[in-house]
Parts: structure tokens; sequence; C-alpha cells
């Protein structure tokens, strides 16, 4: 009860306010550059929100492909396995992203991306994390942006 009370001055003082400021402030700084190339990457393979929404308007789907890989085909099917596993592995490990309402597919490199999502930000991030993998030629993804839920009455 006493550390509660002394964290509660200390946040309400002028003192404790500043101290969470500058800590803000610190974080912000030391995110900023991989904030920042984050966002980059997100431009060059069109994958910002506005993109994605464009392109699931027009067509139902999001389509990527990687340049430097189009031309190559990949056989093999323990390929596959291991590239849908990878992807995966990165889905299990996001903090924002559901591997068990993604369902991955690969088949000579193209990977596609199925099933529900709670944003378009979040079909961005998912569509990232398949391009980044290994062996991907090719990003195709159906995920739907689910309606929120009303509440229960």
């Amino acid at each position: 009860m006493l550390i509660g009370a002394a964290a509660l001055w200390l946040y309400t003082s002028g003192e404790g306010r500043q101290a969470v400021r500058d800590t803000a402030s610190r974080l912000d700084s030391a995110t900023r550059p991989a904030r920042e190339d984050l966002r980059h990457r997100m431009e060059g393979l069109k994958l910002q929100p506005e993109d994605i929404k464009e392109e699931l308007a027009r067509s139902g789907q999001v389509v990527r492909r990687k340049a430097q890989e189009t031309g190559r085909a990949i056989a093999d099917a323990t390929s596959d396995a291991r590239i849908t596993a990878a992807i995966k592995g990165k889905l299990l490990a996001h903090p924002e992203l559901s591997a068990f309402s993604i369902s991955v597919n690969t088949t000579d490199g193209v990977v596609t991306l199925a099933g529900a999502v709670s944003s378009r930000e979040e079909i961005s991030q998912a569509m990232l994390l398949a391009m980044e993998t290994d062996g991907v030629r090719e990003v195709i993804s159906t995920l739907q942006v689910r309606e929120p839920r009303e509440g229960k009455g």
C-alpha cells in the first residue's frame, strides 16, 4: 500500500510527470529509426493501409511480387513447407497478429495468406512478414478485415 501511494505521489507530482515525459521521449527517440525503416519498406512495397484498401476494393485480394526473384521458380516441395513454417513462426512471434486467424499456403514460392484480421494494417504487417521470408517470390493476400462485434446486451 505504501509503495502504491509513493508511486501515485511521484506520478502526480511535477517531478514524476516530467520523469514520465522524459522516459516517453527517450523511448520515442530510440524506436524512431525502426519505425521509419518499417514505414519505408511498407511504402516501397505499396503496403500502406490506403494501398491495401484500394486494392481490396478493386480486386478483393492483395498481391506483391519480389522483382529480383520473379523469374526463378521454386519446385521443391520441402522448400515450400519450410517457407510456410517460417511465416507461421513469424506470425506466432508477432504481438499484433494472430497465427490462428491467418492461414498460410505456399506453392512454388508463391504464398497465399487467407483468413480474417482486425485491420488493413494487420494485412500490411502479415504481407511484409511473408515478403521478407527467404524463398518467397510472390505474396497473395485474401485476408479480410472482420467487422467489430457488437457488444452483448
